[in-house]
């Protein structure tokens, strides 16, 4: 017989770590890896190559509702393409990440992905790897409010902008630290009008980062995986 499944929903604010310690989690359990938020990347990508303004949403949600969009899975080497193009490197952009929350925050988008999501995690759940670590904003709460394990990765505001400043400029002195700021601050506080990562819902395990190195959040996220997943791997 197969082994049973298993889904894993991380939700949490930027700089929170939720993507790296996500892809190394998904490696070391030999699970499937889906970023959900490189998808609403991809769709303002999408949205800014086209010259759609990003302020018209009726636009916008068209033009993302037709978006031939891609999800490689594989936690060793994850891809994002666009009519085939791959577009991994370009979501990245500061020109991406300045106004991404702006079709983030588009409901009828959100709609559309939302979707595309859970396809993506109900073909890992029938997969050959039997499974998948998703992550994003509202994944444990809305997208998958039924996998196996759900976790909420959070950490001080101080830890999060100093990590996301290490992540885009390579050092967290103060000069990176305040140009990382509105990526960090003001992207959770336009994207928490539309869903809730900061707080853990009812039934979801909270797992503060802020004084973990990166090896020790990881170990940390699997010894909850394994409390959490262990009826369902008997």
């Amino acid at each position: 017989m197969p082994a049973p499944s298993l889904v894993i929903a991380v939700d949490g604010p930027s700089g929170s770590g939720k993507s790296s310690v996500s892809r190394e989690v998904a490696r070391r359990l030999g699970l499937e890896y889906l970023d959900t938020g490189a998808m609403y990347r991809a769709a303002c990508w999408s949205c800014l190559e086209a010259g759609i303004d990003l302020a018209d949403q009726p636009a916008v949600a068209a033009h993302v509702r037709e978006l031939d969009l891609a999800m490689g899975t594989d936690p060793e080497s994850p891809w994002v393409t666009v009519s085939g193009r791959d577009i991994s490197t370009e979501i990245r952009e500061t020109r991406i990440s300045s106004v991404v929350s702006v079709v983030a925050t588009n409901q009828a988008v959100r709609a559309e992905l939302r979707v595309r999501q859970r396809a993506l995690i109900d073909a890992a759940r029938r997969g050959p790897r039997g499974g998948v670590v998703a992550e994003g904003r509202d994944i444990t709460t809305v997208v998958a409010p039924d996998a196996d394990v759900r976790l909420l990765l959070t950490a001080s505001e101080e830890a999060r902008l100093a990590r996301r400043a290490l992540d885009v400029h390579g050092t967290d002195d103060a000069a990176a630290i305040a140009a990382t700021r509105d990526q960090v601050v003001r992207r959770d506080a336009d994207d928490s009008t539309v869903s809730s990562f900061q707080v853990a819902a009812e039934g979801v395990v909270e797992l503060d980062s802020s004084v973990l190195d990166f090896e020790q959040t990881v170990e940390a996220v699997l010894a909850a995986v394994s409390r959490a997943a262990a009826p369902v791997r008997s």
